[in-house]
Parts: C-alpha cells; structure tokens; sequence
C-alpha cells in the first residue's frame, strides 16, 4: 500500500485528482483530438456537397447553419423532389423557436420516410446542433442521394434497388477487365491507403487519364498522400463531384471511400455507349447533385499529361 505522501504526481498509474490514470488521460485526450479531426473533415465534406446543389442559402458550417432546419429541408427536396410539404415550414429567419423544431420534425420525418437510420434522434437534436447526429443525418442523405442517381442512370436495371455492394463490385470488374489484379475488399479495405486502386480504376474507366510516371509505390505516408492527391486532381478533370480530401484516402475513410467510388462509377455511367447511346437521359441530368459539367479544357489537359 502506498501513503498519501509517498505517491508521485507524475506516477503513470496514479491520478489523485480524479482516480484515472494519467496513460488514460492521455488516451482519452489523443481519441477525442482525433475524433474532432475527423469531424472537421466530415463537415467540410458535406458542406461542399450541400453548397453544390443550389439551394437558395449558402452555408459556412453545417453545424450552425442547419439548425433551423430550412436548408435540410430544400437539400431532401433536391434529393427527393416532392417529398417536403412546404405548407408546413417555415422560412428563415425565424424568430419562434418551435418553428425552428417543427422544421426539424420533418425533416427527420422525411428521413424515416427514406429508410434513413435515425434511432434516437428527433428534430430538437438538430436545432441544438448536435454533431454527431446532424453528421449521421448528412451521411445517409448523400449516400441517398449518390444511389438514386446510380439507379437512375442504370435504367437497364428495371428499378433495381442499387446497393453499396453494387458499387464495390462494378468497380472491382472495371479493375479486374484492365488487367490488374488489384482488389478492394470493401469500403474499409485498408491496402486503399496507397491509391493505388484508384488509380488503376481511373485508368480502366478512362485509359488515357492517369500518367504513371506520376505514381508513387505508395510505402510511406509521403508517397501515399502523393497518389491520393493525385487520384483527387484525376477525378476532378474528368468531371466526378468530388468532396472527399487525401487524408480521407490516406486513412481510408469508409464513407468518403464510398463517395469517391459512386462519384467515378457516376461519370461512366454517364458517357456515351459504344452505340452511341448515352447511358444517361436528360431528366437524370436535371435532378443531379453532381457537378455534370467538366470543362472540355480540363479533360483535355488531363488526358494530353
């Protein structure tokens, strides 16, 4: 047994200011900077998207700006065209602020209504601004979002339900057809962290796109954030929505994997078939959260590297 006066302040099993641990403390106070990182980067990420559908507001951060409920509102109307009955919300700005909730209501209302999983959570959560919920909320409207316009645009699925192993799939067989036996065992997969998958599937879905000179083997973290920032500079000539950042490729980020993935299966599929057919029609077009309109410059650019 230690006494009082015997034990050391900086004994790394003892705190006497609490009874934890300093190693503990020092755990806890590593995950939750860790956990505030990745909020950062998943908020960014879905303010770009909602910046880029058009709504009448724009939106600096999605914590404070969603709150009164209005923009999540017009982002599901964009999602989902008639899906708000906007005879019952209410505009900004509001001063009442069971208004604000009632918008909120429907909002989560809504995202019942779309199969979202949303236990626990109620319209107040949004109006106090809870992150952990606003993002959950967030994640699964894009996601949402990304499989309509795969569905839509696979018309010859005759109103298939597309899933994420749908995606995971077509891109391990545009891989596989290249030549490469390079495989993504799911979203998590942790060999993506060298992009070297996604480089070979950028290749694969357009040929003269990647410039190999430019990859790196992707052994350390440098040559893994080159290829990742290089993936991200490919996609976006080629016209894919991207809203994901390297680190989300470094640290295989499953949500942001799953986007990128959806956003260059998205471009294909929306190029002219080899009968000349364009695999997309024009009302897809018209309902797209995506930005449809690569420059003929860029693309030029990329594939003359």
């Amino acid at each position: 047994m230690h006494s009082l006066s015997s034990l050391k302040v900086d004994d790394p099993h003892i705190s006497l200011m609490n009874g934890l641990s300093t190693q503990t403390k020092q755990i806890s106070f590593l995950e939750t900077s860790l956990d505030d990182t990745q909020i950062s980067r998943e908020e960014k990420a879905f303010r770009f998207w909602i910046n880029s559908l058009g709504n009448s507001t724009y939106i600096d951060n999605v914590f404070e700006d969603l709150r009164n409920g209005w923009v999540l509102l017009e982002t599901l109307d964009k999602v989902s065209p008639g899906i708000v009955n906007w005879k019952v919300a209410t505009k900004p700005p509001i001063k009442m602020p069971f208004r604000k909730v009632e918008n909120c209501n429907q909002v989560v209302k809504i995202g019942k209504q779309l199969k979202f999983s949303l236990v626990n959570i109620a319209g107040n959560d949004i109006v106090q601004g809870n992150k952990k919920l606003i993002l959950a909320y967030l994640w699964q409207l894009m996601r949402c979002n990304m499989l309509q316009l795969l569905k839509n645009l696979r018309f010859h699925s005759h109103g298939k339900e597309l899933t994420d192993a749908d995606i995971l799939e077509w891109a391990n067989s545009k891989v596989r057809a290249s030549g490469s036996h390079s495989h993504m065992a799911s979203f998590k997969d942790k060999r993506l962290s060298d992009g070297i998958f996604f480089l070979e599937l950028l290749s694969a879905v357009e040929p003269r796109a990647v410039n190999w000179s430019l990859v790196t083997k992707g052994e350390n973290e440098e040559q893994k954030r080159m290829n990742a920032t290089y993936i991200i500079s490919i996609a976006r000539k080629l016209g894919c929505s991207i809203f994901l950042l390297p680190e989300d490729v470094t640290e295989v980020n499953q949500k942001m994997i799953l986007t990128l993935t959806a956003s260059i299966m998205y471009w294909f599929l929306k190029q002219p078939m080899e009968d000349g057919e364009s695999s997309s029609q024009s009302d897809t077009s018209s309902n797209s959260t995506m930005d449809d309109t690569a420059s003929d410059s860029s693309t030029d650019e990329n594939l003359n590297r």
